[in-house]
């Protein structure tokens, strides 16, 4: 996951993806995406085929904004067809369903009863119904998460964060009551990696345990002072299970400095617990684990420059027997996001980031590097059937928010199984995007988004909202946004402008590679030449009334455009950073700025000077909106605290939205809501 998260993930709409039916009638009512139309969207994902391929299990998220909370339940819909319903709807919600090897039961995570446990209900096949109540296996003091079974049936394993030197439950339960009942709540630190993204350790590490699937009694398979798994912002899961349920793949850093490294490995354990076997060997990062259905082979993704979080994400397979390691991949210029092999083993399927989509591709391990596509569009997810013929996924575009779709092997025509958000769909002028390409610094070429306004006239003059993504190894690309959303940002009558500039994935590592120590350089440059080509060639763009938007490293360069182009009516800077010294001693994972910076500010200060936007502050003149989170601990608030006092000292019109109670990202339904108005306000205020 990179650094400077993508927090403004929107992108364009391809004429190749498909869009719900529903949203393809025509309809005389329809009218602009509304910030209340997006609050009823449902937010699916986490698609579980069953065994017998007739049913798949899904969470599907309710926002409550009044009540100003979300709320996961699980749903199941026939694969070939039909209406999808609720399975669970307890108020306290449950996710992370999955199917039990015979497809008889399935089991999901919830806190219905006091504190979030494992819970398996009974699946009547025939009817598609659950029989019975849930019943409860897990009753851990530390509670659980992440569950999954054991291909043979007989376990389940799940994560729970404990004392690294607590040996059992009651150690644990012993060590929280204490420390919540004790009147002092002062911490004190002996090592770096003591706030981790929007919390303060708890001097406690991740752990996976293993339960019989009956219930009973979890045992810790990895005790010790690491995180198994490491912190993950969501993708696949960090941990597996082999066929014959003897044993556990995991990933973890064991490195000395967790702030410093990127090196995560690659573990395998007995089931029953033991010494951890290392199979990985690349000095970069490795993670995702994933078995063959044979047993034969071990998949992960695999990078090879320490250090570096963005460098390209292989596909490579360990033959268990001799721990041979083979890249399948090295000739793709391209990132393995998604894995899943066939069921005969003897081919893999991925996704990959590629100029704004996300595909499915198919590898045969026998024939490395001959990668054949599948289907385009922006997917995840993947599930394959038992049989080999169909893959089950979850996808999007920048007019629909996920839905559960299936392909048949060798049909390029996806075919949606969910249709929950269709009745709101349905009644909103959602514009089609459209890519365009031109040429960057150094006669690179560089491809660009425009989305339109509802109700669009070419004779019309409109202003522009210019986005530019985080990352800052990010893409502009075909998927959908519920914290910056390109469609509602196009709805109150803006033309949305995204560049994918320099540093961006999806378009090979060298690009991405070009941002490294030039930050303010190469991606500004190609940002600004890509507005140009956009004022010069659209005739209804109005370039007297644009603004500029980003967020997380996007914050960044609104900073960095602040002290260099004055040809902004406004800038918004969310979660930026202003001032690259302080930005280094007040984040959590060091790697990143050593990498970025190539060094630290006492080894390379001038790199940091360079490319530091507070350096600039005189040349500062551009009204700004800055918005920051108290709880934002990869870019700390202080940051935003600065660069409102400079703008306020230098008297260039400004104003702070400040949120006590969020991190880097604008979760809670009712902050949202006044972000969108805050930032909506201002850029009206400023561009008419």
């Amino acid at each position: 996951m990179r650094r400077f998260i993508l927090s403004i993930s929107i992108v364009l709409t391809l004429a190749s993806t498909p869009l719900p039916a529903a949203q393809t009638a025509p309809s005389a009512a329809k009218h602009p995406f509304t910030f209340k139309d997006m609050m009823d969207l449902k937010r699916i994902g986490a698609p579980s085929l069953s065994p017998d391929g007739k049913w798949v299990l899904f969470t599907a998220m309710d926002v409550n904004l009044a009540e100003n909370k979300r709320t996961n339940h699980i749903w199941v819909v026939p694969s070939n067809g039909g209406d999808a319903r609720p399975l669970a709807s307890d108020p306290a919600g449950e996710s992370g369903a999955r199917w039990s090897p015979d497809g008889r039961q399935f089991l999901f995570v919830s806190p219905r009863g006091g504190t979030q446990q494992v819970w398996v209900a009974n699946f009547n096949s025939a009817t598609g119904d659950v029989d019975g109540a849930p019943k409860a296996v897990t009753s851990i003091s530390t509670e659980a998460d992440g569950a999954m079974w054991t291909p043979d049936g007989k376990n389940i394993v799940f994560t729970s964060e404990v004392y690294p030197g607590c040996r059992d439950d009651l150690c644990n339960k012993t060590g929280d009551e204490a420390r919540a009942k004790s009147k002092v709540k002062a911490m004190i630190f002996t090592r770096l990696f003591y706030r981790h993204w929007n919390a303060y350790t708890h001097f406690k590490r991740n752990h996976l345990f293993v339960v019989p699937a009956e219930g009973g009694t979890a045992k810790d398979v990895t005790p010790g002072d690491h995180d198994v798994p490491p912190f993950s912002l969501g993708g696949q899961d960090l941990y597996t299970v082999s066929p014959d349920g003897q044993e556990v793949a995991f990933t973890s850093n064991i490195d000395e400095v967790e702030a410093t490294s990127t090196n995560n490995d690659i573990f395998v354990v007995p089931i029953t617990g033991g010494q951890p076997k290392k199979l990985s060997t690349s000095p970069g990062g490795d993670s995702t684990p994933v078995y063959s259905p044979d047993g034969k082979w071990l998949a992960w993704r695999m990078q090879v420059r320490p250090g570096y979080e963005s460098d390209r994400f292989r596909l490579v397979i360990c033959d268990r027997k001799t721990g041979k390691i083979t890249n399948l991949t090295e000739n793709l210029d391209r990132w393995v996001e998604a894995i899943a092999w066939a069921p005969d083993s003897r081919s893999i399927y991925i996704t990959s980031e590629d100029k704004g989509e996300i595909p499915i591709y198919r590898i045969d391990i026998n024939k490395p590097n001959q990668i054949q596509e599948v289907l385009r569009g922006a997917n995840d997810e993947l599930q394959i059937s038992g049989d080999g013929k169909t893959l089950v996924f979850s996808r999007m575009s920048v007019r629909a928010p996920n839905e559960i779709y299936k392909l048949a092997i060798g049909s390029k025509d996806p075919v949606q199984l969910t249709h929950l958000n269709d009745p709101v769909l349905s009644k909103i002028d959602m514009p089609v995007m459209e890519s365009f390409w031109f040429t960057g610094d150094a006669a690179t070429k560089v491809q660009g988004f425009i989305i339109k306004p509802p109700d669009f006239n070419s004779r019309r003059k409109y202003p522009v909202k210019f986005l530019i993504h985080g990352g800052p190894q990010g893409q502009w690309g075909d998927e959908w946004s519920y914290r910056w959303n390109a469609e509602l940002f196009a709805a109150d009558g803006y033309v949305v402008i995204m560049i994918n500039p320099r540093g961006s994935t999806g378009y090979g590592q060298q690009f991405i590679d070009g941002i490294n120590g030039d930050w303010g350089g190469k991606p500004y440059v190609d940002l600004m030449k890509g507005l140009d080509y956009v004022e010069q060639n659209y005739s209804f763009i109005d370039k007297n009334r644009e603004c500029a938007l980003g967020a997380s490293y996007g914050g960044y360069m609104i900073d960095w455009i602040l002290g260099h182009t004055n040809r902004f009516k406004c800038l918004v800077s969310h979660d930026g950073m202003f001032n690259t010294i302080s930005a280094y001693g007040s984040t959590e994972e060091l790697w990143f700025p050593e990498w970025e910076f190539k060094g630290t500010p006492w080894t390379n200060r001038e790199m940091y000077l360079r490319w530091s936007p507070e350096m600039f502050s005189a040349q500062f003149k551009t009204p700004t909106l800055v918005v920051h989170g108290q709880l934002d601990y990869r870019l700390d608030v202080s940051e935003g605290f600065q660069l409102f006092t400079t703008l306020q000292r230098l008297k260039v019109p400004s104003k702070m939205l400040y949120f006590p109670d969020e991190g880097h990202w604008v979760l809670k339904p009712q902050n949202s809501e006044l972000w969108y108005k805050t930032v909506n306000d201002w850029v009206g205020e400023w561009t008419h």
